[in-house]
């Protein structure tokens, strides 16, 4: 397998994060609508005779070895399809911030694996290589397929929903960045008073209603962030509501905040604002 592909890897809000039972694997089942967002990393993989795989980055808080997503999702891929004597290497460009909530580890893998499949010519399906991303993390089968989803199970349980109406997101990630595993650990010990209305953000998807949309965007991790930083992600919310936002929440399992606005609204002045306190303000556009 010889050649080099560059793909978008495109990052993820939660409209709506409820985390249920721990699982006897030690994950937490969940309940959770998932939609990718026009924040992108780019990915170039390039595959050449030999037999490590390498990841590089313009971040130098990405690791380059098998900690990396894309690395295991590269590991995963060649060992399921029987594939050997291939070095592979994997270059990211960054956008996604990390420790953000925005699933971008799981995007950079999931562009691994479209990249691998079309080197190799295996003509793997999307299942197929969702399948493959779910060895690889939670949120992998999710970025492969993209678009808007339910997710269950672990997360890798998917139903497909229709995406938002036309509409524009602002997505602000403060200084401080949460990690996943004691996100989980801190909620185990703090009692949930709200739980998202999941339901009622499927119906109005299934009506492109963004106002009933965002009316039930909600994040059960926002009840588990230490006291500063809740009033820093309160603080947040508040601002870009303020914007004429319809709603904000908290994406994963934190720390970026989004808001959903109508077309034309106030998104651009919210963005204009807030990106001169924060350095990881991004402005998307549904369409």
């Amino acid at each position: 397998m010889i050649g080099e592909i560059t793909l978008r890897a495109r990052a993820k809000i939660n409209l709506t994060m409820d985390v249920l039972a721990r699982r006897s694997d030690g994950y937490h089942d969940v309940d959770t609508v998932m939609h990718s967002v026009g924040l992108c990393d780019d990915v170039r993989v390039r595959a050449a005779p030999g037999a490590r795989i390498r990841v590089y980055s313009d971040k130098r808080y990405i690791p380059s070895d098998m900690r990396n997503t894309a690395a295991r999702a590269a590991d995963a891929f060649l060992r399921r399809n029987g594939i050997a004597d291939t070095a592979v290497t994997v270059t990211i460009t960054k956008r996604i911030p990390a420790g953000a909530g925005l699933g971008g580890g799981s995007a950079d893998a999931a562009a691994a694996l479209f990249a691998l499949n079309e080197l190799s010519g295996r003509g793997l399906s999307v299942g197929e290589l969702a399948d493959i991303g779910a060895e690889v993390g939670s949120d992998v089968p999710f970025c492969v397929y993209g678009g808007a989803a339910r997710a269950t199970g672990r997360g890798d349980v998917l139903q497909t929903l229709p995406t938002l109406p036309p509409c524009e997101i602002v997505i602000v990630k403060p200084a401080f960045s949460v990690s996943t595993a004691e996100a989980y650990a801190a909620l185990g010990g703090t009692k949930t008073t709200r739980r998202p209305d999941t339901e009622g953000l499927v119906a109005a998807l299934d009506s492109g209603n963004l106002a009933e949309v965002a009316r039930r965007v909600y994040n059960v991790f926002e009840d588990a962030l230490p006291l500063r930083s809740r009033r820093e992600i309160d603080a947040i919310k508040s601002r870009l509501l303020d914007f004429g936002a319809y709603g904000a929440s908290m994406s994963g399992s934190g720390s970026a905040v989004f808001a959903l606005y109508g077309c034309g609204g106030g998104a651009r002045a919210a963005y204009d604002a807030l990106r001169r306190e924060y350095g990881d303000c991004f402005l998307a556009v549904e369409r």
